[in-house]
């Protein structure tokens, strides 16, 4: 999606509808789908595991659906949060809202209207799912305002994109069993692993303007904890495995996901910009990989 053809109309009048949509799509990232796939992973993990490899199929694509409303809705609220501060940073310097292209009363509307579509998919289920669901908003909510006062705004994330997990097995089984919360731990930890990867690439820009990361907390340490992190990771999905009793296509799965893991340490290894951020992609490679070997063993 380009936007110097609508630069040009900063400060003067509105744009034109359809210029307008196309700001709300950039907004909240519907070009850049990524984060919809890192959020959607655990899911369907959490989904298939309490479906024991049958989940409903209506349940499925109210939490597709959700996800998509739910990262969207995040993307918009972010950028009100940094309004002040992307246009000073290379990656986000374009970004509409940081141009000036929409205010920032829109890009809360956008968050609004969005989170309250996906709370009317959310009474579809259960009600314990119902009640769980608050938490997902607030924490979506919250998260970019997090980066302001603490160097852990990743694992607030985390817990952001991994409440679909026990949510997930709420919905299916109306209880949260043990592994449920493992699965979470998982989810949690793999998400601080690659949006600290995402930090790294902003890491300069964010030191001058005052931002907190993960990947400014752990300086020069950034790969080895990445590293342990990824280790940690892969030990809980093993557990998970056993706990519920999966073979081979499974544990096959968890071994590419650990050649995958090595790949992006050694796309970071200069912590240059551009490896940090193909690093940061090839988790969506990982989180397939790891569906893919769930899904097998359950249907073979």
């Amino acid at each position: 999606m380009t936007q110097p053809q609508i630069k040009l109309k900063l400060n003067t009048d509105p744009l034109p509808w359809r210029e307008r949509l196309a700001c709300y799509a950039s907004l909240v990232r519907l070009n850049r789908p990524i984060g919809i796939l890192l959020l959607l992973w655990p899911a369907l993990w959490a989904l298939w595991i309490a479906g024991e490899g049958r989940p409903r199929w209506d349940v499925t694509l109210i939490f597709m659906l959700g996800v998509a409303l739910m990262r969207s809705a995040g993307c918009a609220i972010n950028d009100y949060a940094d309004r002040e501060f992307d246009g000073q940073v290379a990656r986000t310097r374009l970004r509409p809202l940081a141009l000036g292209l929409i205010r920032p009363k829109e890009a809360l509307g956008v968050f609004v209207v969005l989170s309250l579509i996906a709370f009317g998919l959310v009474l579809l289920l259960n009600w314990q799912t119902v009640v769980m669901s608050f938490l997902a908003v607030i924490l979506a909510a919250v998260y970019p305002f997090m980066k302001r006062y603490t160097h852990l705004p990743q694992v607030v994330l985390g817990v952001a994109f991994g409440w679909a997990v026990p949510m997930a097995f709420m919905a299916l089984t109306e209880r949260v069993p043990p592994v449920a919360w493992l699965l979470f731990i998982a989810a949690v930890i793999w998400a601080l692993i690659y949006d600290t990867e995402y930090a790294m690439v902003d890491r300069e820009d964010d030191l001058k303007v005052g931002v907190k990361s993960t990947a400014i907390l752990f300086g020069r340490h950034d790969r080895l904890v990445i590293g342990v992190l990824q280790l940690v990771m892969l030990a809980l999905l093993l557990l998970v495995g056993v706990r519920v009793g999966l073979g081979l296509y499974y544990n096959l799965a968890l071994g590419i996901g650990a050649v995958l893991f090595l790949r992006q340490q050694y796309l970071m290894r200069n912590r240059d910009p551009e490896g940090c951020f193909n690093a940061f992609l090839d988790n969506n490679g990982f989180g397939m990989v790891i569906f893919l070997g769930l899904l097998l063993d359950y249907l073979i």
